[in-house]
């Protein structure tokens, strides 16, 4: 009897590869980074661990075995999600492997801005000792949390730490640990004019794409700040350029930008009140066995026994 055949398209360690061929040990299991090296294991796959580009029109066209993918991120906008849908292929997402390095970079970034210290690593370089404006504290202040995931509901329990309201925005409005108040998204309007801090943790999907614009911008306080680690184009970028040089928003934290890389013409570059950083918030030492151990593993030991994974199931309909 031929083995089925899975296939992990990159490279892992010994300890992690050994623990997949563990789990399905009749399996033929195929590990590389380099798509074209492993092509005829593409084609004939019927598990893929991590997408890649390269690999798409091998599995879309020439493989007619596939029937599970593992994304590698937790956001799935970038795959071709429809060629998938119309060949029936099951994809999951790696949701739930950011939350601690993404709500770390969250406060980074509030506590970066309210304390000023992006500011004093710019005065540091002049060699300027000025105090830069600083006053603000971020304790018993109000943040609104859009998008109340695993990264939302981590962020609002650090929240607690700092006594701040927690305020969230889900569909379902239905309120989970840690939060104050939540709310559906058609209600945003409410939360956005109570909160301090507007952190945007939300999947790009039709119905998320430039969700924030200059009417919601105008909703906010000019004394809050908004914190995007979710997809760029869920922000309208001139809008907020255009909110911030009217002063209607205290600054931002953006780790995320409708065009990556952030073209160097990009007044978002050399704002005061703004933070970049190179969409790295999920960055961490430990995604890869995150990703195998926490999400993969399990799915792939359901996957055998039920046929279809169980964790992060992607809903095509809702793009996430």
């Amino acid at each position: 009897m031929t083995s089925k055949t899975l296939v992990v398209n990159t490279d892992l360690s010994h300890h992690l590869l050994s623990a997949i061929r563990s789990a399905a040990p009749d399996w033929k299991v195929v590990a590389s980074k380099d798509s074209k090296s492993i092509q005829e294991d593409l084609e004939q796959a019927e598990i893929v661990l991590h997408w890649k580009s390269a690999a798409a029109n091998t599995l879309l066209q020439n493989n007619n075995q596939l029937k599970w993918v593992q994304a590698w991120s937790a956001g799935v906008d970038s795959l071709p999600l429809s060629g998938l849908q119309q060949k029936d292929v099951m994809l999951t997402s790696a949701n739930g492997v950011h939350a601690f390095p993404i709500s770390e970079t969250i406060f980074a970034m509030i506590l970066g801005l309210t304390r000023k210290i992006h500011t004093y690593v710019r005065q540091q370089q002049e060699k300027n000792w000025h105090n830069g404006g600083l006053e603000l504290e971020i304790h018993q202040k109000t943040i609104g949390i859009i998008g109340t995931g695993a990264i939302g509901q981590e962020t609002a329990k650090i929240a607690k730490a700092f006594g701040m309201k927690t305020l969230g925005v889900r569909h379902s409005g239905k309120l989970v640990n840690d939060f104050d108040g939540m709310y559906q998204t058609e209600q945003l309007e409410q939360v956005l004019s109570q909160s301090d801090f507007v952190v945007i943790t939300l999947p790009l999907t039709k119905e998320t794409t430039h969700l924030f614009g200059k009417e919601q911008f105008r909703q906010m306080k000019d004394t809050a700040f908004l914190i995007n680690i979710g997809r760029g184009e869920i922000v309208d970028e001139e809008a907020l350029i255009q909110a911030l040089r009217n002063k209607e928003l205290a600054g931002a934290g953006l780790d995320v930008f409708e065009t990556e890389p952030l073209p160097a013409d990009n007044p978002l570059w050399e704002m005061d009140n703004v933070i970049v950083t190179p969409h790295t918030a999920g960055a961490t030492e430990h995604y890869t066995e995150r990703v195998v151990k926490e999400i993969f593993i399990p799915n792939l030991r359901y996957y055998l026994l039920n046929g279809i994974p169980q964790k992060n199931v992607v809903d095509y309909k809702k793009g996430y």
